[in-house]
């Protein structure tokens, strides 16, 4: 019999992604999500938030590190992993998720501000930042700005 092991949140970081690097020069980085959820106490309804620790490893986590500030929305794939060790004669354990998949969700000023980016001034359209996450190039095969007709009756 075969396990299943995958889980899927969307949720905001905590804090900003901290980029290590192991001895072999390997870039790991730490993430914080928090997660949101509805539950009634009595007659109320009350947000309760649970925190997941979450770990990306490789050149991801080297290139999508400046974009995973604190308050960036995300949604995260991956695979949970208990890690042991000991410390000072106790036995220790942490449950994170390896994130395989990472998707940045939400937008307008809340998105550009997590980001550290200005927003642009008022009329001007904001440029993606090559490289970019969600930012589309000619060469990956993604809409161009001459893709979209200006007569858009709506």
């Amino acid at each position: 019999m075969s396990a299943t092991n995958n889980v899927v949140l969307l949720g905001r970081l905590t804090r900003d992604a901290e980029l290590k690097f192991t001895n072999t020069g390997f870039p790991i980085a730490n993430l914080s999500l928090a997660v949101n959820r509805r539950v009634k106490k009595g007659e109320v309804w009350q947000e309760e938030a649970s925190f997941f620790d979450a770990v990306l490893l490789g050149k991801r986590a080297e290139s999508l590190a400046q974009y995973l500030k604190k308050g960036t929305q995300l949604v995260v794939q991956g695979e949970l992993q208990q890690r042991r060790w000991e410390q000072e004669g106790q036995k220790r354990s942490k449950v994170e998720i390896v994130v395989n998949d990472v998707q940045f969700v939400g937008g307008g000023r809340g998105a550009a501000a997590a980001a550290g980016e200005a927003e642009p001034p008022t009329g001007e359209s904001p440029q993606p930042v090559p490289g970019a996450p969600g930012a589309a190039t000619p060469a990956s095969g993604g809409p161009t700005a001459d893709d979209f007709n200006d007569d858009i009756p709506f």
